[in-house]
């Protein structure tokens, strides 16, 4: 049932947050409603927390979305979806990263945590099609962030298309950081979009090293479409140690496995 507005009952700063959203499209991170709002992020969480507790709002790592206009966008429900399980991940990445060094990051949920991480790095030159991933990054630590043109899917939050693709292939990544929707025995490393599964596809042919950052729900799921030959991937790394056929397969691509606790095998 759409959510009705009871403007009454709403304070002067909840009323300015909610109209900053619908600007903004609906969604939003804390930061871009503090900037808008010129207030600190402490309070934009303090006002989302109370609009989410009468359902006008809902609260998501790092922002919200609009409830009730639409089912919510799929990048807000699934960066909610696990996020502590994303966010080890992340910060297990974070410490592969090197300050001065060239990466990219894809517009997947776990890379959004990723790019939260690797904000303590300075001078990274960051290549990214993911406009959440340029928003974090861009002016943090000397860092260069270049966000890739083509053709925005709002669901995504991110460009993709032959523009992104000519653009990507202009740089030399040490390190491609990437998502998947799953990961099959058979046939590695699988997209619900085909667009997704083909810039990726595209970005590891310009790294020297490639990692996918996954949740262990991934394991064993199927997706429509092939992403990178996964003999191109060096490292997975996950909250849980793949078993079985998966395992065997990992091993026989040459894929490293790193779990998110620390441990490696």
């Amino acid at each position: 049932m759409e959510f009705v507005e009871n403007r009454s009952s709403r304070t002067h700063r909840e009323l300015e947050l909610l109209d900053v959203l619908r600007r903004l499209g609906g969604t939003a991170r804390n930061s871009d409603l503090a900037k808008a709002l010129d207030v600190s992020e402490e309070t934009v969480r303090r006002t989302i927390k109370a609009l989410s507790k009468s359902g006008a709002v809902e609260r998501v790592h790092g922002g919200a979305y609009l409830a009730g206009t639409q089912s919510g966008p799929s990048f807000f429900r699934r960066i909610s979806q696990h996020s502590e399980q994303k966010r080890l991940i992340a910060g297990s990445v974070g410490r592969k990263v090197r300050d001065g060094m060239s990466i990219f990051l894809d517009a997947g949920s776990t890379t959004a945590f990723v790019a939260e991480e690797l904000r303590q790095h300075g001078n990274l030159t960051v290549v990214t099609n993911s406009i959440g991933v340029a928003q974090i990054l861009a002016g943090v630590n000397g860092n260069r962030v270049h966000l890739l043109g083509g053709e925005m899917q709002g669901d995504e939050r991110g460009t993709f298309g032959h523009v992104a693709h000519r653009q990507a292939q202009r740089y030399v990544f040490d390190l491609a950081i990437l998502s998947t929707d799953a990961i099959s025995a058979r046939r590695g490393f699988l997209y619900l979009s085909e667009a997704e599964a083909d810039l990726a596809s595209v970005v590891v042919e310009s790294a020297d090293r490639v990692l996918v950052a996954a949740v262990h729900f991934k394991f064993g799921e199927t997706a429509p479409y092939h992403g990178p030959d996964p003999r191109r991937v060096h490292d997975l790394v996950t909250d849980r140690k793949p078993k079985g056929a998966l395992a065997d397969s990992l091993k026989k691509w040459g894929i490293k496995t790193n779990l998110a606790t620390g441990e490696e095998r």
